[in-house]
């Protein structure tokens, strides 16, 4: 009897002896061994051979048998590349924090961080569902790719338009509440402004983290340590041109034209049913089209306080400096903490779903020991995140300052408050993400879908936080220089 606890004479038995032995092994580790075969085409992994063997060791097997200097090589150029996204973001808004529509209109600093986050609620949601699925062979046939990429696309887009419409909401609100003045014309320009930057950069973002994946892939790379940091490498660059651009020219409507707001806000919010039809037809992305609201909306207005803390100092002249630095710590820890949250995530799928495989129980209150200095490879790539954040800020602080951005003078002073700023943002981030992705397992809840969101958020609420303490300390102890504001 199949059902019944397979004993020693069953793989004993003279006759059909091979036979037994594949149907067990089918019955019992069949979805083990299809993902560690899809894994191990991978070229970073070992090339050991094919065990038959029905023994399997307690612990669930680790996604890509990797070394410290493997994850740093491989995480190392879209780490840069994407810094770099952040440094050319950094110097859009030092430039465009100076236009007329951020002078009068200044709710739309709130939206920055909100918008930009939106990398970390869709685009690397998206990179860490589409890695983990193309790890454990989800995608390996023309149909099941074809449906995987139609049906995200649309929740994306789905989610985009929802997620740009309450964030011009929550900027409304958070920028009448202090000021107690409203207007409507302000109000419609910021709902048109987010939902046609958030709809058009999400289908930018969204087909090139497709085609990253696929290619990834293809040549032996581990998609889970590219995909997300190239989410980013542009994320932030094309939404803070795009934000700046469409409210710029919305700005300049609202004087001779102001039909055009309301009419742009109304086009994308009507293609909201055809999007809907087209995720629920999909059964891969029918789940989170129902239940993957609560992550992204949280994660929105959690970056949204952000902003505020963003309108509140950028607005003021002695603070102009932290524009250009904002994307740039922002998108930096948001980057390595995704990375480490997908690696995480694609581990313990390894061992079944949501809520099943030995050891995957959620923690507590893991100690800062077992995150960081363990010899478990997700504590060995937390390492390697943790490592790249100075010298990646140093070459960024470089370049920012060859190309002359920014207000602030980069003294010694200020790299080491911003430095500790930068450290210490990662450091809790890196420490959440362990805790909360292990917590979510253990809830039956897939991290792919609701970890992403929460940490990029937090990371921009806390590297603005951090960011605005660290300025203002400067500016109380003298360290005051004689262009901010130029």
């Amino acid at each position: 009897d199949c059902g019944q606890p397979a004993g020693p004479e069953h793989f004993l038995r003279p006759e059909g002896t091979g036979v037994d032995l594949v149907v067990l092994e089918s019955r019992a580790n069949a979805k083990g061994v299809r993902e560690e075969d899809a894994l191990l085409e991978n070229g970073s992994q070992s090339n050991e051979s094919d065990d038959t063997s029905t023994e399997r060791g307690p612990e669930p097997p680790s996604p890509l048998k990797e070394t410290s200097f493997s994850i740093g090589l491989q995480v190392l150029f879209p780490f840069l590349l994407a810094g770099f996204g952040t440094v050319a973001a950094g110097m859009v808004l030092d430039i465009v924090q100076h236009w007329d529509v951020f002078k009068q209109v200044t709710e739309v600093f709130i939206l920055v961080p909100a918008l930009l986050g939106l990398k970390g609620n869709l685009e690397m949601t998206l990179a860490s569902r589409l890695s983990t699925a193309a790890n454990i062979g989800q995608m390996d046939s023309h149909k099941e790719l074809w449906k995987m990429i139609t049906g995200n696309m649309a929740l994306i887009q789905v989610q985009a338009t929802v997620v740009g419409f309450l964030a011009s909401i929550a900027a409304v609100v958070f920028g009448w509440i202090p000021d107690g003045h409203f207007s409507m014309d302000h109000a419609i320009l910021l709902c048109a402004s987010s939902v046609a930057t958030a709809f058009i950069a999400s289908l930018v973002l969204g087909m090139i983290m497709i085609g990253v994946i696929i290619g990834s892939k293809k040549m032996g790379i581990n998609p889970d340590n590219v995909a997300t940091p190239i989410a980013a490498s542009l994320g932030d660059l094309i939404t803070l041109a795009l934000l700046s651009g469409i409210s710029w020219g919305l700005y300049k409507e609202l004087e001779s034209r102001a039909y055009v707001n309301p009419l742009v806000c109304a086009f994308f919010l009507s293609l909201l049913p055809i999007w809907i039809i087209i995720a629920r037809r999909n059964s891969a992305t029918r789940e989170v089209l129902y239940s993957g609201w609560e992550p992204v909306i949280i994660a929105m207005a959690i970056s949204s306080v952000g902003g505020l803390i963003l309108d509140r100092t950028v607005s003021d002249p002695n603070f102009a400096g932290m524009a250009v630095f904002t994307p740039v710590i922002n998108g930096v820890g948001g980057n390595l903490v995704a990375v480490q949250a997908s690696r995480i995530s694609t581990y313990l799928h390894m061992s079944g779903e949501p809520g099943e495989g030995p050891g995957t129980a959620p923690r507590k209150c893991p100690s800062p020991c077992s995150t960081f200095c363990s010899s478990d490879v997700n504590s060995r790539s937390a390492r390697v995140l943790f490592l790249l954040v100075v010298p990646g800020h140093l070459v960024f602080l470089y370049t920012i300052h060859s190309m002359q951005g920014g207000h602030t003078t980069l003294t010694l002073i200020f790299i080491v408050f911003y430095m500790t700023a930068a450290l210490l943002q990662v450091l809790i981030l890196l420490y959440i993400a362990d805790w909360m992705v292990h917590w979510m397992w253990g809830r039956h809840l897939d991290p792919d879908n609701f970890s992403i969101p929460y940490l990029t958020a937090l990371g921009d609420l806390i590297g603005t936080g951090l960011l605005a303490l660290s300025f203002h300390v400067l500016w109380l102890i003298g360290d005051r220089d004689s262009d901010v504001g130029d």
